[in-house]
C-alpha cells in the first residue's frame, strides 16, 4: 500500500536515516519505537508528506486516503465541538451541495426530452448513489458515538471549541481523523490527551475499525494492545518485527545479544590480523601474505552494535529532608469557576512515604487540586500543608516553558545554586546530553529530550513531596523505566498525575478518583483500582440503588457461585465465543463481498450500474453493524472472564 524506498535523511550533514525501505500494508498495525531523537516523529511527518527526505521515496497509490495526528497542532476556535467533528464528513456536505446545484439546473430546463436533460438526470442519480454510498445516512450517530467513546457529553457537543483546553480540542482533531476512516492513520502519541477509559475505548477502534495504523506511543499496555507489528529506528536503520511490543522486547534482546558476540568475534580476527601484519610487514617471504591480510582487512564490513550505551542514564533524586507525618490534609476543600463547579467536599490525607496516582476524565479536576496545593488558584475548604514540606512540582507543560534560543548548558547554569554549579556537566551527561548534546539549543530537542532537560530542572534542589502531572509524555520506554526506578527509591512522598496504566502499575499503593464532582479514594494499585471501576460499572448499568460508599472504597470481595451456577457461567461464555466466532466469520464473508463489487465499480459496465451501487451501500451498512455487534461482544467476554 505504501512502499518507503531508500529513505535518507540528513540534518546538517549528520545522518537521521540512512537507505532505509520498507512497506506498511493493508490492515497492518505498526509500532514505530525507538529512543528519543531517533527520528519516529520525522518518519511520520515524511509519510504524511509534510517533510522531505534527503534521498528517497515514499510511494502509494494517488486515491490512498492519509491521516495524521501530530503532537502538536494549530487548532481552530469557529466552530462548536459537533460542527467541527461534522468537518470529517465535508466531502458529504461538497456532494449534496453538489446534488442541489444540478436539480436547480433540472428545474431551469423544459427541454424534457433533449440529450442534455438525460444526461443531468443521470449525473444526479449516480451523484445520488455515490452519496448514499458515503454513508451519509448514518453519519451523524457515527459522531456521536466516537465523541462520546473519547470521552466528551452530549451537553459538550454545542459548546464552542474555544471552551475546552488544548488537551481537549486534540481530541476532536483525534475524533475527525477517526471519522474519515483514512486508509492509513499516522498518530503520534495519541494517548498524551486521554484519560485511561478514553485509551481503553481508543484501543478497541484501532484494532477493530481502523485501517492501516502507524502510531508512536510511549504507553506500553496501549501499543500491546493495538499493534501487532514492530519497527525499530536505531542508528540511522530500521529492523521490522512481525510482534508486538512485549514480543519485540524479547527478539530485541536476543538480536543484540547475538551482535555483540559477532562485534567480539569479528574484533578478535581484526586483533590477530593485525598481528600478523606488524609481525610479518618487513619480511619479504611473507609480503604476499601480509598484502592478502591488508586488502581482507579494506574490504572487511564492520559489525556496529545497535545498542546506544545509555547505562549512564542515572535518574536518582536527592535524599528527601524529614517532613512531617501528614504532608497534605484536605478538609473540606472546593474549587468551582463561576456556576462551574470542579470538585467538592475533598477530605482525605496523605501520609509521609506514600505514593498516590491522581486519576480520572480529563477535565474533572485533577491538575486543578494540584494547581490547589501549590496555591496558584484559590479554593475554599482547608488545604493544610504538613510541617517542613519542600514541594517539587512537575507540571504538564514544564517542557514547553523552557527557553527554545538557548542550550542546554545554559538551562541548567541559570537555575543552578552554589557548588552544584561546578557539576553541571557531570549531571547533564547522566541524562544523556554529554559532548556536544550539551550545547544543543533547545528549540531542536525532541519533545522526550525537552521532558528530560525539565526534569534536571526538578532534581537540582533537595526535595519532600514530589508532584508529577503526566510526567510520561513524551519519554521513551528506557526513560520511562528509570523514572520510575527513581520515584520507587524516592525516600518522600509521590503524588502523579497520569493516565499511563504500565507506569503507574508497581509503583503507587492507593488511588484517587476523580469525577462527578467529588474525589474518592481507593486502597491498592492502578490494575486493582481498573477492575473494581468494571465492577463498579456494571452496577451502574443495572441500576441498583447502593448506598454511599465508605470514604475508603476497598476492592469488592467476590462472592463465591455455587457448582451449578459456576457450570451456568461457563455455558454462557461457550455461547458468546461462539457468537464472537461467527461474527468473525460473517465479517470475513462481507469483506469479501464487498472487494468483488468494488471490482466491477472499477469498470465501465460496473460504474453505471446503479444496482451494484445500492448492494455495495447494503453491504457496508450490514459490515459496519456485525463490527459493531462484534465489539460489543469481545468487550463483554472481556468483562466476564475478568469477574470469574
Amino acid at each position: 500500500m505504501i512502499s518507503i524506498e531508500g529513505l535518507t535523511v540528513e540534518f546538517g550533514g549528520n545522518p537521521l536515516f540512512n537507505d532505509i525501505t520498507y512497506v506498511i500494508n493493508k490492515k497492518d498495525r505498526i509500532a514505530l519505537v525507538g529512543k528519543n531523537g531517533a527520528g519516529k516523529s520525522t518518519m511520520l511527518k515524511i509519510i504524511a508528506g509534510l517533510q522531505q527526505p534527503t534521498s528517497g521515496a515514499v510511494n502509494f497509490p494517488k486515491d490512498l486516503t492519509i491521516g495524521y495526528l501530530p503532537q502538536q497542532m494549530q487548532l481552530s476556535d469557529s466552530r462548536t465541538v459537533m460542527a467541527e467533528a461534522e468537518q470529517a464528513f465535508s466531502h458529504i456536505f461538497e456532494m449534496e451541495a453538489r446534488i442541489d446545484r444540478m436539480n436547480a439546473e433540472l428545474l431551469e430546463h423544459t427541454d424534457y426530452e433533449s440529450e442534455e436533460y438525460q444526461e443531468l438526470i443521470e449525473r444526479v442519480s449516480n451523484a445520488t448513489e455515490q452519496l448514499h454510498l458515503m454513508g451519509s445516512a448514518n453519519y451523524q450517530a457515527e459522531i456521536e458515538r466516537t465523541l462520546i467513546g473519547l470521552g466528551f457529553l452530549r451537553s459538550d457537543f454545542d459548546r464552542s471549541t474555544s471552551e475546552f483546553s488544548g488537551g481537549w480540542r486534540m481530541r476532536i482533531e483525534l475524533a475527525k481523523l477517526l471519522l474519515q476512516r483514512p486508509d492509513v492513520l499516522l498518530l503520534d502519541e495519541p494517548t498524551n490527551h486521554l484519560d485511561i477509559e478514553s485509551i481503553q475505548w481508543l484501543e478497541t477502534f484501532l484494532a477493530t475499525r481502523a485501517n492501516a495504523v502507524v502510531l508512536v506511543s510511549h504507553d506500553r499496555a496501549f501499543i500491546d494492545a493495538v499493534t501487532t507489528r514492530t519497527i525499530e529506528i536505531s542508528l540511522g536503520r530500521i529492523y521490522d518485527y512481525k510482534v508486538n511490543y512485549s514480543r519485540y522486547v524479547q527478539l530485541r534482546a536476543d538480536r543484540l545479544e547475538q551482535q555483540r558476540r559477532a562485534f567480539e568475534n569479528q574484533q578478535k580476527q581484526i586483533q590477530d590480523t593485525e598481528a600478523f601484519i606488524e609481525r610479518f610487514r618487513y619480511k619479504a617471504t611473507k609480503s604476499v601474505q601480509v598484502q592478502s591480510r591488508i586488502k581482507q582487512l579494506d574490504k572487511l564490513e564492520r559489525v556496529e552494535v545497535d545498542e546506544v550505551d545509555n547505562s549512564r542514564l542515572n535518574l536518582k533524586f536527592p535524599p528527601a529532608p524529614r517532613s512531617g507525618d501528614y504532608p497534605l490534609i484536605f478538609d473540606n476543600v472546593g474549587k468551582s469557576y463561576g456556576d462551574h463547579m470542579v470538585f467538592a467536599h475533598v477530605d482525605f490525607t496523605i501520609k509521609r512515604g506514600d505514593k498516590v496516582a491522581f486519576v480520572g476524565k480529563n477535565g474533572e479536576g485533577k491538575s486543578t487540586l494540584v494547581k490547589c496545593i501549590m496555591n496558584e488558584i484559590d479554593y475554599t475548604g482547608n488545604l493544610k500543608i504538613g510541617h517542613n514540606v519542600k514541594i517539587g512540582y512537575f507540571a504538564q507543560n514544564q517542557a514547553q516553558l523552557l527557553n527554545g534560543e538557548i542550550t542546554v548548558f545554559d538551562t541548567i547554569d541559570r537555575v543552578a545554586v552554589g557548588d552544584i554549579r561546578t557539576k553541571i556537566r557531570d549531571i547533564l551527561g547522566a541524562f544523556m546530553f554529554g559532548g556536544e548534546a550539551s550545547d544543543k539549543k533547545v528549540k531542536v530537542l525532541s519533545g522526550g529530550e525537552k521532558t528530560r532537560l525539565a526534569m534536571i530542572r526538578l532534581l537540582l534542589e533537595p526535595v519532600n513531596l514530589l508532584i508529577l502531572d503526566e510526567p510520561t509524555n513524551h519519554l521513551d520506554m528506557r526513560t520511562k523505566d528509570v523514572l520510575k526506578q527513581a520515584i520507587k527509591d524516592f525516600d518522600g512522598t509521590v503524588i502523579v498525575v497520569s493516565h499511563d496504566r504500565e507506569f503507574l502499575d508497581g509503583l503507587v499503593t492507593k488511588v484517587y478518583e476523580f469525577g462527578n464532582k467529588r474525589v474518592r479514594e481507593h486502597l491498592g494499585g492502578i490494575y486493582d483500582f481498573l477492575q473494581w471501576k468494571k465492577m463498579d460499572s456494571l452496577q451502574e448499568l443495572e441500576k441498583e440503588k447502593v448506598a454511599e460508599k465508605p470514604h475508603v472504597e476497598r476492592i469488592p470481595s467476590e462472592n463465591k457461585l455455587s457448582y451449578e451456577e459456576q457450570k451456568e457461567q461457563q455455558r454462557q461464555l461457550k455461547r458468546l465465543e461462539r457468537s464472537i466466532s461467527d461474527c468473525e466469520k460473517k465479517v470475513e464473508e462481507l469483506e469479501l463481498k464487498i472487494k468483488q463489487i468494488e471490482v466491477r465499480l472499477s469498470s465501465v459496465e460496473g460504474a453505471s450500474d446503479s444496482s451494484l451501487y445500492e448492494e455495495h451501500g447494503r453491504l457496508k451498512k450490514e459490515l459496519d453493524e456485525t463490527i459493531e455487534k462484534w465489539t460489543e461482544m469481545t468487550m463483554e467476554l472481556e468483562e466476564k472472564n475478568k469477574q470469574i
